[in-house]
């Protein structure tokens, strides 16, 4: 299977040090590590930071083919400064390389085409990723809600619905999410149905629960299944939800039951927690 992940890629400059992230970014380096064959769609800026993304997404096994490279716009950042008791600010920067992401490069087949809300910020990416999705060249579209005020419209958040095939909110999005699309805001067991309802499109709706696990409900079936999340230390959430979608999706195209893949990923997602950076080391052995 072959899985392109449409999005930002960008660093978390602190004042003594940086790390590589976004969503979408993380996502493909999870799927990397499972073995998946997957590909960035992206944009960075033609300076240090997009060359040392660049090499990091190699070293990851992510195809970089997509990757455009942009002369006058910086690669992506969000600059993080500490006050005197080390309360971090952040400060997502705008007009910067992720925001301009040409899809019309894409030639190849995908079996899977991701993507987030962050980058739909831009009118641009919004417009380019539409022309890519018309082509109509994806058997699933995986959307993963990403409410980061204000980057975020009812306008986005419906395109999301209205184009995914499985989307993932997490308990702590789902009011925003059914406040924007029109719905009342209920019980989990009863928003997945609505939203079902709404857009018939979706296969699959997933909402993550933090501590309290994870619940995937298959809309042709009208089934709901749900998972605990492991009993772990928790030393960073950095990534886990990126880790969750990313190994839901492996068990997922492997064609297991959505029972399966909510373990599977609940298992992947508290050894993430349990450790510092979003992508640390593993092999998927170690969760069977």
């Amino acid at each position: 299977m072959k899985i392109l992940s449409f999005g930002e890629i960008l660093w978390d400059v602190y004042p003594d040090k940086q790390h590589i992230g976004g969503a979408p970014l993380n996502f493909a380096a999870h799927l990397a590590k499972h073995g998946e064959d997957v590909s960035m769609l992206s944009a960075l800026g033609k300076d240090t930071l997009g060359k040392e993304a660049l090499q990091q997404l190699k070293a990851w096994g992510i195809d970089t083919t997509y990757v455009a490279t942009l002369s006058d716009k910086p690669t992506g950042s969000c600059q993080v400064t500490l006050d005197a008791n080390a309360v971090p600010t952040y400060n997502l920067l705008e007009d910067v390389a992720y925001d301009y992401i040409p899809c019309d490069t894409v030639t190849d087949t995908f079996d899977v085409l991701y993507f987030g809300t962050l980058a739909l910020r831009s009118t641009y990416n919004l417009e380019s990723l539409q022309k890519l999705l018309n082509k109509g060249r994806h058997r699933d579209v995986f959307v993963d809600v990403n409410i980061r005020p204000p980057f975020y419209t009812a306008q986005t958040v419906r395109f999301a619905a209205e184009n995914a095939t499985i989307i993932k909110i997490s308990d702590e999005e789902m009011p925003t999410v059914a406040s924007l699309l029109g719905l009342e805001t209920a019980a989990v067991q009863d928003f997945v149905r609505v939203l079902a309802k709404k857009y018939p499109n979706l296969r699959c709706i997933i909402v993550t629960r933090g501590a309290d696990g994870a619940l995937a409900f298959d809309t042709a079936h009208n089934a709901l299944y749900s998972c605990e999340s492991e009993r772990v230390q928790v030393v960073s959430t950095v990534g886990a939800g990126d880790s969750f979608s990313a190994a839901f999706l492996h068990k997922y195209l492997q064609g297991q039951g959505l029972d399966a893949c909510l373990v599977y990923a609940a298992k992947v997602a508290g050894f993430v927690v349990s450790h510092v950076g979003a992508v640390p080391e593993y092999h998927k052995a170690a969760f069977g």
